[in-house]
């Protein structure tokens, strides 16, 4: 694992690619957004942009959403993964929303934790995204940067890699750095054919640690 201030290094270059990067899940409304990144649980953010305007469309509302039957939610969800699970976590988060928080999306975490088919993952998303607030999501993207270039260690788990990021940074950057981890991961520090060599002046660390002998490559 690199030192604090190497891996601090790795990260300010990372947000440097992506000054102004945003969310690529299509969204309006907090309603929506909750819903997209439930739905985006082993799945891609472009294969959500493709279901969600039908959904929303049809249930624009919590209370639209939550008067459905799940059933008749999976036909929206086809083309995504786990899409009986995920039409029965939507229509049940939407009756929570409606029975225990107004109709609206709660802003702490525990609060967002209790609803169906949110973990801390999508808690922290939706608070930073939604709410503006301190809040750093661990993605497979992000988790495979950090390992991949020595951030952690390769058998680190989400709630490490969280804890390791945010130690790093100030609370102010932990939404830039989440997404410009997860636009990184998705299309350079990919799975199956990393590009990061592309870009030698990350492998080129400050105190001239011995980033081959350091960095993984999950």
């Amino acid at each position: 694992m690199l030192s604090d201030k190497n891996a601090r290094y790795i990260l300010d270059e990372i947000i440097k690619f992506y000054p102004n990067v945003q969310t690529e899940l299509i969204h309006h409304n907090n309603f929506e957004l909750l819903i997209a990144v439930i739905l985006s649980a082993q799945t891609t953010d472009q294969g959500v942009n493709q279901v969600t305007p039908a959904l929303f469309s049809d249930f624009p509302t919590a209370q639209a959403l939550a008067a459905a039957n799940p059933k008749d939610l999976v036909p929206y969800l086809y083309s995504i993964g786990l899409y009986q699970n995920k039409a029965k976590y939507i229509q049940a988060t939407a009756q929570k929303l409606l029975t225990d928080f107004d109709g609206q999306v709660p802003t702490q975490r525990d609060q967002l934790e209790s609803l169906p088919g949110v973990g801390r993952k999508t808690a922290n998303v939706v608070l930073s995204l939604a709410f503006d607030q301190p809040a750093f999501g661990v993605d497979t993207h992000v988790a495979r940067v950090a390992k991949r270039h020595g951030i952690v260690d390769a058998g680190a788990n989400n709630q490490t890699i969280e804890d390791r990021i945010t130690s790093l940074l100030a609370p102010q950057h932990w939404r830039q750095a989440h997404q410009a981890m997860v636009r990184f991961g998705r299309y350079i520090c990919t799975a199956k054919h990393p590009k990061c060599h592309c870009y030698p002046h990350l492998f080129e660390l400050p105190d001239g640690e011995d980033t081959q002998a350091l960095i993984n490559h999950p």
